[in-house]
C-alpha cells in the first residue's frame, strides 16, 4: 500500500521540524574549533558542548514521559520547537564557555522532547509496513542538514563570525514552526484511551521488549557519539585538514547519508532492520579502524571527503534500521511515553559518551602547521585511538541486539510488490 498525500504532507512537515532540530544539534561540531578560539577554552572541552545539550534532553525526556501523551501532538511539538528556537538564539549571545553551556542546555531541554514527538507523530500516522520509507524521509533531515546546513553554517562562521549560524538556525526554526502550525492536523487519536501515566511508565519499563529496545538505543548512540563530536577537531588539528575544507567533508558526508537513509528505509521495509543495520555497522567499524584507530599524522583532503562519506553512509544505514525497529515496540496509546523515555535513554547515552571522550582525550602542543587557525597556539588531540577502540567495541554489540529485538517485535513479513 502506497502512502497517501495526507501522510506525505505530515512526513514532510515532521522532516522540516527535524531538520531544524538536527541542524541545531550538529552545527556545534564543525564550528567547534572556532568556538574554542573565540571563547578561549581547550578543544578537548568541545564534547561538553554536546554533553550539556544531551544531558538536559535526557532529563526532559524522563519528565516528558509523564505528560506528553496527554496533549495534542501538534500543540506539544509546537511548544518544544519554540523552546528550541529560544535556546539556539541564546547560544548566539554567549560570552563565555559557561554561558554557552547554559544556552546549549536550554536548547537540549526542548530539542529532546521535539525529537520524541516527531517520531511519535510518524508512528501514529504511518502503518508498520511502510514506516521504514517514512522514517528514511524524516531521518533524511540529518543528511540535508549536513549537505546544506552545516557547510552554510561553516561559511557563515568564516565570513560573519561564529554567532551567525546560531541566529540563522533560530530564525529558520521560527519560520518552520509557523508553517507547521498551519499544516499539521490535530493529532489526538492517542487521547481516546484513559490512562494512568505512572502505571503506563511502569508497564513500559518492565516490558522485556522495551528494555531491549532501550539497551539497543544506548549502545548505538554511545558507539557513535564517543567519536563524532571530536571528528572536526581531529581532522583539523591532528591531520592538518584546512578549516575551509571541513565544510566539504560534511557536504560529501551529508549526500552519502541522504542516500543511505532514503535507500535504507526502503531496504528495511523489504529485508528487515537486522540485515540493513548489520551492513551499516560493519562499514562503520571498518572506517573507524582504518582511519581513526590506526596512527596517522596527515591526510589529503580528498581522502577525508571519501572517508567521511563512507562513515556517514554507514551511520545512516545503521540509524534508520534501529529507529524504524524501535517504533514497532510500543502500542499507540503509550507511544509518546515510550518515545520520551527512549529520548531520555538516547540523550543520556550520548551525553555519557561525549563526556567520556572528553575525559579520554587531552590536548597537547605540536609543531605549527600552515592550516592552523590564526592566533591559536598549535595543539592536537591525543587519545583518538582509545576513543575509536571504545566505539568499535560497542558497535560489535549492535547486530546482536538488532536481531533479538527484530525477532521479538517484528510481525511476520509479507512480500511487498514493486
Amino acid at each position: 500500500m502506497a502512502l497517501t498525500s495526507r501522510q506525505w504532507g505530515i512526513i514532510f512537515v515532521v522532516a522540516a521540524l527535524q531538520f531544524v532540530n538536527i541542524l541545531d544539534f550538529v552545527i556545534v561540531m564543525p564550528i567547534g574549533p572556532r568556538l574554542a578560539q573565540a571563547l578561549d577554552f581547550p578543544s578537548s572541552h568541545l564534547p561538553w558542548m554536546n554533553g550539556s545539550y544531551t544531558a538536559t534532553a535526557s532529563v526532559m525526556g524522563l519528565l516528558g514521559a509523564l505528560f506528553l501523551d496527554r496533549f495534542d501532538r501538534r500543540k506539544a511539538v509546537g511548544v518544544a520547537v519554540l523552546g528550541l528556537v529560544i535556546g539556539t538564539a541564546l547560544c548566539g549571545f554567549a560570552e563565555s564557555f559557561t554561558t554557552l553551556l547554559v544556552a546549549r542546555s536550554v536548547a537540549g531541554a526542548f530539542g529532546g522532547p521535539a525529537t520524541s514527538l516527531c517520531f511519535a507523530i510518524i508512528a501514529d500516522t504511518i502503518p508498520n509496513h511502510v514506516r521504514g520509507k517514512a522514517m528514511g524521509t524524516v531521518m533524511g533531515a540529518f543528511s540535508v542538514a549536513s549537505v546544506f546546513g552545516v557547510p552554510a553554517g561553516l561559511w557563515m562562521a568564516e565570513h560573519f563570525g561564529w554567532r551567525a549560524p546560531f541566529f540563522t538556525v533560530a530564525a529558520l526554526g521560527a519560520v518552520v514552526l509557523v508553517v507547521s502550525i498551519f499544516l499539521l492536523p490535530p493529532l489526538t487519536g492517542h487521547l481516546d484511551r484513559p490512562r494512568n501515566t505512572l502505571k503506563d511508565i511502569g508497564a513500559l519499563v518492565v516490558d522485556r521488549n522495551v528494555q531491549l529496545s532501550y539497551l539497543m538505543t544506548a549502545v548505538v548512540m554511545s558507539a557513535g557519539f564517543v567519536l563524532i563530536p571530536n571528528i572536526a577537531s581531529y581532522l583539523q588539528f591532528n591531520l592538518g585538514v584546512p578549516e575551509e575544507h571541513i565544510k566539504y567533508a560534511y557536504l560529501f558526508g551529508g549526500v552519502a547519508s541522504f542516500v543511505a537513509t532514503q535507500a535504507g528505509g526502503r531496504l528495511v521495509d523489504r529485508l528487515g532492520s537486522f540485515r540493513v543495520g548489520t551492513a551499516g555497522t560493519t562499514l562503520v567499524i571498518g572506517v573507524v579502524f582504518f582511519f581513526f584507530y590506526l596512527p596517522r599524522d596527515s591526510a589529503a583532503s580528498w581522502v577525508v571527503f571519501l572517508v567521511f562519506a563512507g562513515f556517514m553512509l554507514a551511520q545512516g544505514l545503521r540509524n534508520v534500521s534501529y529507529n524504524t525497529l524501535t517504533t514497532k515496540v510500543p502500542d499507540p496509546a503509550r507511544r509518546a511515553t515510550f518515545q520520551s523515555l527512549q529520548s531520555a535513554v538516547q540523550h543520556a547515552a550520548t551525553s555519557v559518551a561525549a563526556f567520556g571522550s572528553g575525559l579520554i582525550l587531552i590536548e597537547v602542543a605540536r609543531t605549527p602547521l600552515t592550516t592552523d587557525l590564526p592566533g591559536r597556539p598549535p595543539r592536537m588531540l591525543v587519545g583518538m585511538d582509545t576513543v575509536s577502540l571504545v566505539s568499535m567495541s560497542l558497535s560489535l554489540l549492535i547486530p546482536v541486539l538488532l536481531l533479538i529485538v527484530e525477532r521479538r517485535v517484528a510481525p511476520v513479513r509479507t512480500p511487498q510488490k514493486g
